[in-house]
């Protein structure tokens, strides 16, 4: 199916009204240029946490193809927090977040940069600790090196996905095509709504050993 381009003008145009849907951010602390569908981001925020949604909103516009996050983070003194501190706190909110392996992550805080690392046995379980560590106030990054443990072989890791896509009522499986490198999943396709792509994505990272996922597919209303 032929697939219209968007210009680099209606992309800017979609994540500026993109950023001031997101509650999480202020659209005028957030400079937006694209070149040939890459996203760069500038301007300066007050927590780690806006970075990230200003990026993740970012992505959720049709056409980007890639986004460059040169967002700076500036702490407000009321916000400032020694590493012991914040180290401490990174602890407990790994401990209070279902799903993540707490006792298996080790934690490691400098200059308010917390790197992550550690073994789990789901993708999804990396993502989940790096985002209970991102909403911390004080935290200036996040470096992840937590690895996934290799799971299913490439084919079988290929035939659970394609089942987890066929069992979710929200996706039309036979619009989706599933590829498998080692660990990485690569998903391509055309979907009705980014609410529709995300659910393809997160049915992927579902599936045991999964280290990366690639989401190619497409928004298109067309039938």
């Amino acid at each position: 199916m032929a697939v219209s381009t968007r210009t680099d003008e209606e992309i800017q145009r979609d994540i500026l009204e993109e950023l001031k849907w997101d509650t999480r951010v202020r659209p005028n602390e957030i400079g937006v240029a694209v070149k040939d569908g890459i996203v760069t981001l500038t301007g300066w925020v007050d927590s780690y946490l806006k970075k990230m949604a200003a990026e993740e909103a970012a992505h959720r516009v049709r056409g980007v193809k890639a986004v460059v996050n040169d967002i700076e983070v500036r702490l407000p003194s009321s916000a400032e927090r020694t590493d012991e501190d914040l180290a401490k706190a990174a602890l407990n909110a790994l401990q209070w977040q279902a799903g993540v392996p707490a006792d298996k992550i080790d934690v490691t805080v400098s200059h308010g940069w917390v790197t992550l690392k550690g073994e789990v046995e789901y993708g999804y379980q990396k993502r989940e600790a790096e985002r209970a560590v991102e909403r911390l106030s004080g935290v200036r990054g996040v470096i992840n090196l937590i690895r996934v443990k290799p799971g299913l072989s490439p084919t079988d890791l290929k035939q659970k996905i394609e089942q987890a896509l066929v069992r979710n009522a929200e996706l039309d499986a036979k619009r989706i095509t599933v590829e498998v490198q080692g660990s990485k999943v690569i998903l391509y396709g055309t979907v009705r709504s980014y609410a529709e792509k995300k659910a393809a994505e997160e049915a992927a990272w579902a599936a045991p050993g999964v280290s990366e996922v690639e989401n190619h597919i497409v928004i298109s209303l067309t039938p």
